[in-house]
């Protein structure tokens, strides 16, 4: 049983109240009061962004100390309040499940079953929606703002500040250690003799830092020096929600205005820093590519019992040799079971998860299932909100009898504190009534054309193994991969059965090593 829990608790910078918190705090510990949990830590995130999980000092502090045995659940308002980015929600889900800890939202009431693993996915991929359409939004007041060279947010570039206006004007000290930059570099030296150049007559960087490679290389590399105006240069983040400044989107998508901001850098010394860079460019190494294994966390060795680990060895004049090996045999050289090829084992999961879980004949039974379980959920979100209303009005009564006692005479310092705390209460009641009444209307029913879309694109990112959504899908449905040393065994956490449209829990798929390398082949 869960008794020990933990509050995380969050509001985003385009809602900036701290009554946002107490209310997400008020209703999470009511529910923990009525579950028999005890609340030992409250963590709380204010004016941080879901999308941003590096930015969540306390988000990142729970999950640090979810391995220090404090508590045993999590509890949340609401989901996205976890996280709206479908990979990180999986990646500190299962760290969180790696140590033990259950996660719980207040308002989706989600168990485990499986209609509530569907309402999940439907739930966490209309968040992210909601995150990537604000963005797009905000991206759009940027580009008008762009369009007019103003100043779109953060730090200016060294050599320059921003005006009243928001319009670009040249920092002179710092526009002339840029022009010593660009003359050093044109003349040969190297990024450690200008960074020493720089520290020894004590010129700083905007932030306050002594300078270094990453630091010269995006002055040496940025346009806005040479006097043309750029905007949304930098490639869209990757799947896995890291971004490359070094690398650009197409020509198409950048706002370019030459002339659009003040010169510091002439166009001709710019132009040949970017050709000598260009020429000391360095392929990077095939063999430095980051190895990405999908079961990485689920798969253990079937003889001994230890998990199994990532291992990749070079063979001469062939591709790599990339496998998973038991950790046991690895660092003891006590466990007799062989390696698997990463390619084999990983392809057939995938395989199977397409046959047993991403199936068209179920999806029938899983809309009747999973619209039962919301039809449940408003039912419980309705009478939530009548025991808010009262609770709201019976505030208010207070808050006007303490008036009136105030009025007729009664101690002022005490009443006030009273009122102080009433009014307090009575804002995040009405906070929580407000975000309910939201979320109640906008709760309309899954249709079997949504889950169609969804189980479509699944399908799709397991076509083009898209791996960070492949290995959300992994570790969503399946529960546990067991290698022998004669046969594999894949254990998934539900099954969608074609038979009555049913729903049941875990599978075990069991198959040959041979039947594995067997199957690849016929599909290569």
């Amino acid at each position: 049983m869960y008794k020990r829990g933990a509050i995380y608790a969050r509001f985003s910078s385009e809602n900036q109240r701290d009554e946002s918190i107490d209310a997400q705090v008020r209703a999470i510990e009511e529910y923990a009061s009525k579950n028999d949990i005890k609340i030992v830590k409250v963590y709380a995130d204010k004016a941080k962004s879901a999308t941003s999980v590096e930015k969540r000092s306390e988000f990142l502090k729970m999950i640090k100390e979810s391995a220090m045995d404090i508590f045993d659940t999590v509890i949340v308002h609401k989901l996205d309040r976890f996280s709206r980015d479908k990979y990180d929600s999986a990646t500190y889900k299962r760290k969180l499940k790696q140590n033990g800890i259950r996660l719980i939202s207040v308002v989706e009431h989600l168990d485990g079953s499986p209609e509530s693993v569907i309402l999940e996915s439907v739930i966490e991929g209309m968040a992210e929606y909601f995150s990537k359409n604000l963005a797009r939004e905000v991206k759009k007041g940027l580009r008008e703002t762009a369009l007019q060279c103003k100043h779109t947010g953060g730090m200016p570039p060294f050599g320059y500040d921003v005006d009243d206006n928001k319009s670009y004007k040249v920092n002179h000290k710092e526009a002339e250690a840029v022009r010593m930059i660009y003359e050093m570099y044109v003349n040969g030296h190297g990024y450690s003799d200008i960074i020493e150049k720089l520290n020894n007559m004590g010129v700083r960087t905007k932030a306050d830092n002594t300078f270094a490679k990453n630091s010269l290389s995006s002055i040496l590399r940025n346009e806005k020096y040479s006097g043309t105006y750029v905007f949304n240069r930098s490639a869209e983040k990757d799947g896995y929600g890291r971004r490359n400044n070094h690398k650009s989107k197409s020509n198409e998508d950048i706002i370019r205005i030459p002339g659009g901001i003040p010169q510091i850098v002439d166009q001709e010394t710019f132009d040949k820093v970017q050709e000598t860079l260009a020429k000391r460019k360095r392929a990077p190494g095939a063999n430095k590519a980051r190895v990405q294994y999908l079961l990485s966390g689920l798969i253990r060795c079937g003889e001994c019992g230890f998990s199994m680990q990532g291992n990749r060895r070079k063979q001469s004049n062939k591709p790599a040799y990339i496998s998973y090996r038991c950790s046991c045999r690895k660092q003891k050289h006590e466990c007799t079971n062989t390696e698997i090829r990463r390619e084999y084992v990983e392809e057939f999961v995938l395989s199977e998860l397409e046959k047993h879980i991403l199936n068209e004949k179920a999806i029938p039974g899983i809309v009747t299932k999973v619209n039962e379980y919301v039809s449940q959920k408003r039912h419980s979100q309705s009478n939530r909100l009548e025991i808010l209303k009262e609770e709201l009005k019976n505030v208010n009564k207070e808050v006007e009898n303490i008036i009136a006692a105030i009025i007729s005479g009664f101690s002022q310092d005490i009443m006030k504190s009273k009122l102080n705390d009433l009014e307090a209460k009575k804002k995040g009641v009405e906070i929580e009534i407000a975000e309910m009444e939201v979320d109640h209307g906008t709760e309309d029913q899954v249709t079997e054309e949504q889950v169609r879309m969804m189980f479509l694109n699944l399908k799709e990112y397991v076509k083009t193994r898209n791996i960070p959504e492949c290995k959300k899908l992994i570790d969503d449905y399946v529960k546990e991969v067991i290698v022998y040393r004669n046969h594999v065994e894949v254990i998934f956490n539900v099954v969608f059965s074609f038979v009555g449209n049913g729903t049941r829990y875990e599978k075990k798929v069991k198959v040959t090593r041979n039947d594995i390398r067997r199957f690849l082949r016929k599909t290569a």
